[in-house]
């Protein structure tokens, strides 16, 4: 089945040529990359078309967006895949990721993700620390923690239609939800199949932005009311605590 990578970027010169590298050196090899661009104003256009692989499809967006929302959504608009899967442009994978979270949709699973690695910046070699999720979880259980790393999630497009991302805090997430909501129980391949770069500029660093925007979730896009949204909050709040601990 053909697996198609959405990859957004922006002024992705210095790391985008690494993400690339890491979809090449896939032991699962029916893929597509679609790169799109959020109107970069460096070299990223150049290092996307130094590589020659017909497995890789660019497009460079009208205007810059300002997130990688769009981007992703352009993509998904494009693809043709049955299976879908994300990779940002400064993030890695590991060379079976594809191959084994294919065989566990091959299984019957709708969505499959795994556990990850973060490193700091350059130093993709050495791991900060390790993403660690359950082997299987619910729609429930994503309501206590995200599980599902966008780098790392794949979903039967067949199955589950284009599910297009929200341009606001945590789209990835609201995403994964929705997806979750509809496929049913989630595999998490335990191994370690792909690697997060934090930098200190990340959005995802914001621990006081992003408490705002989970909040916002419970309560304006799920609907919850105050008592339900405060029990899920307190379990995302411990997860984040325990992250910084351990």
């Amino acid at each position: 089945m053909l697996v198609s990578i959405i990859m957004p970027v922006y002024n992705g010169e210095k790391t985008i040529l690494g993400a690339i590298k890491s979809v090449l050196a896939q032991t699962y090899e029916n893929w597509e990359l679609v790169i799109v661009d959020d109107c970069s104003k460096d070299q990223t256009h150049s290092v996307v078309k130094s590589i020659d692989d017909e497995r890789i499809k660019f497009y460079q967006l009208d205007s810059n967006t300002g997130s990688p929302t769009s981007p992703r959504n352009f993509g998904l608009s494009v693809c043709k895949g049955q299976y879908i899967a994300f990779l940002d442009a400064d993030d890695l994978w590991e060379p079976k990721k594809l191959e084994l979270q294919v065989a566990v949709l091959e299984r019957g699973y709708n969505i499959v993700c795994s556990n990850y690695s973060v490193f700091v910046d350059e130093n993709e070699d050495d791991p900060l620390s390790y993403r660690q999720f359950p082997k299987e979880f619910n729609f429930r259980k994503m309501l206590r923690r995200n599980c599902i790393g966008n780098l790392t999630g794949i979903y039967n497009r067949d199955k589950l239609g284009i599910v297009l991302q929200k341009n606001q805090g945590h789209e990835d997430y609201i995403m994964w939800l929705e997806l979750v909501k509809k496929g049913g129980n989630v595999y998490c391949v335990q191994e370690p199949l792909a690697r997060y770069r934090l930098s200190p500029s990340s959005v995802s660093s914001d621990k006081l932005q992003a408490a705002k925007w989970q909040w916002r979730i419970y309560r304006e896009e799920l609907e919850l009311n105050v008592l339900v949204s405060s029990y899920y909050f307190s379990h995302y709040a411990f997860n984040v605590v325990k992250r910084k601990l351990f």
